[in-house]
């Protein structure tokens, strides 16, 4: 599996094929898959907008300890797959099976920043967000706290 993500997010959609001599930065499978979900969270009310794509940078910039150009390179190669890369139950699945329940619901909470971006949880987020929920095994419960964190954080009621 974490060659099939490795393949659909590899370096022949960057920034970085322009100059050979630069190498592809290697991203860790969570910040793929995790990537990927934000960057599809972020899609479904149509528009990948400003405060969505801050978000994003933010979770990266902060949670998984990426520079600029990373977080450039990174949601490039996300963006550009996104299309291609629907698939939703094989990046659950490498979070599943590869992170502690904690860290499970860790990644729901940077979901729930992503879709309430924009001041709006849209329909289809919310959908996204129980049914990404059920394929990582976090509960409801678990779900909504990470919820409360997130509204409370963004001063959000």
């Amino acid at each position: 599996m974490i060659n099939r993500i490795k393949e659909l997010f590899g370096a022949s959609g960057s920034k970085s094929s322009s100059s050979p001599a630069a190498a592809p930065h290697t991203f860790d499978k969570k910040h793929i898959a995790a990537a990927a979900l934000l960057v599809e969270a972020a899609c479904l009310d149509a528009e990948f907008g400003a405060e969505e794509r801050s978000a994003i940078r933010n979770i990266a910039a902060t949670r998984f300890q990426l520079n600029e150009a990373e977080i450039d390179t990174l949601l490039e190669l996300v963006a550009a797959r996104q299309d291609q890369a629907n698939q939703l139950f094989g990046f659950t699945h490498e979070i599943k099976q590869g992170f502690a329940p904690e860290e499970r619901v860790e990644i729901m909470e940077m979901l729930w920043e992503v879709a309430y971006a924009d001041g709006v949880l849209h329909d289809y987020e919310a959908n996204l967000l129980r049914r990404v929920s059920g394929l990582l095994y976090v509960s409801d419960r678990d779900r909504g706290e990470a919820r409360k964190r997130v509204l409370a954080r963004l001063g959000i009621e």
